[in-house]
């Protein structure tokens, strides 16, 4: 598998893509996005809620496909999808603050979140390309 720096880790060797800080960082942000879209009108079940759920959990779903893959080519590709589904999350957030299902600090708090694992995954792209 291909080896990336420990300072996207959680400080110890990859024994799985579970070992990396960003995919523990998207799954803690998938399930803020569950939580926060609990109160959404049940008119949004197949809408809103249904798209900030899917976004959320593709981002931990492709970062964990991708570190499955066999060649480095293939991870990044996966890495992107993840990078191109968090902005589709925060379109999602904005949206849903806009129409009032999310207050100005949920707003802030899933955003906040999403900045954060977009750096990490840009730097896990870094290192895992910087490998080849």
């Amino acid at each position: 598998m291909v080896e990336v720096r420990e300072d996207v880790l959680i400080g110890k060797a990859i024994e799985s893509y579970r070992d990396l800080r960003v995919w523990q960082a998207a799954i803690e942000l998938t399930v803020a996005c569950y939580t926060e879209t609990k109160s959404f009108p049940t008119s949004e079940t197949y809408g809103l809620t249904s798209q900030i759920r899917r976004s959320s959990t593709s981002i931990a779903a492709n970062i964990a496909e991708g570190y499955g893959r066999d060649n480095t080519g293939s991870y990044i590709q996966f890495l992107r999808i993840a990078q191109g589904s968090l902005k589709e999350l925060e379109t999602h957030v904005i949206i849903a603050k806009r129409i009032g299902y999310l207050d100005s600090t949920q707003e802030e708090f899933l955003l906040q979140k999403s900045e954060h694992i977009g750096k990490m995954l840009r730097a896990l792209m870094r290192s895992v390309q910087r490998t080849t």
